[in-house]
């Protein structure tokens, strides 16, 4: 190995803080995604299935609820009692409640303590019986399709319509904050759940946001009429994406002779652009970018460090 190859070795610092980025980012995705499911998880326990599950609760343990506050035959000391026939159970603060619903809640408190009274009972045993939550998560989910299901089709006729513009119109866009987070929200799900689908048909390369400095962009369509006809030639409307989310960008009108067809995909246009251009397709990049990187891919191996090559490979060569 020469001195050149030597200076251009990364030292020990270099090495380990290349590594300990790669492993940030091997672990970072992941890592991510399972705590913004713990958050939306978290948020839905907290702010949905608990409210719903306290409300069903003490409307159905008010229903069902067959409490007493004394026995006729009962007898100073007695924990059980009969009456009609139904063998009836003492709770600590004096209620009688069905032996049924009394040994049902005893035998799945898992130490939990004992309920005070009778209706604290029936409230235990109306989450154990009907609110499980293998029951209340589905049954949540069924009534919730169901609600967007008929406030689309009460939505698309003409009357739904109106009242839920009026609504709009008086109400939320007249509130200072709400107005304002409501706008920004409504226009991104306006985007995201609209019924016709953006299909981008090409991907392509214009001189944006000005002369001699080329970005990725999405045709989209063939423009607007008014501005074909002062072109005076065909024009393509272009979504320009921003890095690294190209969920978000610039949609621009450009003459379709001031564009250079790419011949790369879909997949491999996002790849470039939420990269930053560092992932480049491999038969868009020069022949020299090709060799220097599989020859430090090679020398890594042969070290016994499998490093990704040091430089980015640039843009893509016309």
């Amino acid at each position: 190995m020469n001195s050149e190859e030597q200076a251009n070795r990364p030292s020990g610092i270099q090495a380990f803080r290349r590594a300990l980025l790669r492993g940030l980012g091997l672990v970072a995705p992941p890592l991510l995604t399972v705590l913004i499911l713990i958050w939306v998880l978290t948020t839905v326990q907290n702010y949905v299935l608990t409210p719903v599950e306290a409300t069903a609760r003490y409307f159905v343990a008010l229903a069902i609820r067959d409490v007493h506050r004394t026995m006729p035959d009962a007898q100073p000391g007695d924990e059980t009692a009969m009456l009609d026939n139904e063998v009836f159970h003492k709770t600590p603060n004096g209620d009688w409640i069905p032996a049924s619903v009394y040994n049902l809640v005893f035998e799945n408190l898992h130490d939990q303590p004992l309920p005070y009274s009778g209706a604290a009972f029936y409230q235990e045993y109306v989450q154990i019986r009907f609110l499980r939550r293998q029951i209340t998560i589905p049954a949540l989910l069924c009534i919730f399709v169901l609600v967007l299901y008929f406030t689309g089709k009460f939505v698309a006729i003409g009357v739904g319509r109106i009242l839920w513009t009026a609504s709009e119109r008086q109400i939320l866009h007249r509130l200072p904050v709400v107005r304002n987070v409501y706008s920004s929200v409504k226009q991104v799900t306006d985007f995201l759940l609209n019924d016709r689908e953006l299909e981008f048909t090409r991907i392509v390369a214009v001189e944006y946001p000005r002369k001699g400095i080329w970005s990725l962009g999405f045709v989209t369509s063939e423009s607007l009429l008014d501005i074909r006809s002062v072109a005076n030639e065909p024009v393509m409307t272009v979504l320009i994406p921003t890095s690294p989310m190209p969920a978000t960008g610039f949609t621009v009108n450009v003459k379709k002779s001031e564009t250079v067809d790419l011949n790369i995909t879909l997949d491999q246009a996002l790849q470039f652009i939420v990269s930053c251009g560092v992932v480049v397709p491999d038969h868009q990049m020069t022949r020299e970018t090709a060799n220097r990187i599989a020859s430090q891919i090679a020398d890594a191996q042969q070290n016994g460090v499998h490093e990704p090559a040091d430089e980015s490979p640039p843009f893509v060569q016309k």
